[in-house]
């Protein structure tokens, strides 16, 4: 497992002020490159049993995912209001948020729903997280 705490790998523009669409595409871009380079990659919060579930999940197949801890990340805030955009359901929380393979899977509901129809191995497997 690796736990990202400052994620400068999805350093968020220069410092500079920009309007908020161009910082969201700028943080979309970052993501994308980041995610599109590890195999799994879970945004989570500490201190949610959600996110504790789906991490000891993959654990427990012998994952080892990236980990980006949004409160304890520099950029999180930014991060969290993307996610909120990728769920586009204000109702649900956007952490924990699986991605594999590059391609968001969704949070604990999509997961779970993916371990229990037996869909979950051969995607962590295409991803190169599995080797068996």
């Amino acid at each position: 497992m690796q736990v990202v705490k400052d994620s400068s790998a999805i350093r968020v523009g220069n410092g500079e002020s920009g309007a908020a669409a161009a910082q969201m595409a700028t943080i979309y871009e970052k993501i994308s490159r980041f995610i599109s380079g590890n195999a799994v990659v879970v945004f989570t919060i500490s201190g949610c049993c959600m996110c504790h579930v789906v991490k000891q999940l993959l654990f427990g197949l012998g994952v080892g995912p990236t980990v980006v801890e949004l409160d304890h990340d520099a950029f999180g805030r930014y991060i969290h209001d993307f996610l909120f955009q990728l769920v586009a359901d204000s109702k649900k929380q956007p952490v924990p948020a699986v991605f594999v393979g590059g391609k968001f899977l969704g949070g604990i509901e999509a997961v779970m729903a993916c371990h229990i129809n037996g869909t979950l191995v051969p995607l962590l497997k295409d991803a190169g997280a599995l080797w068996l």
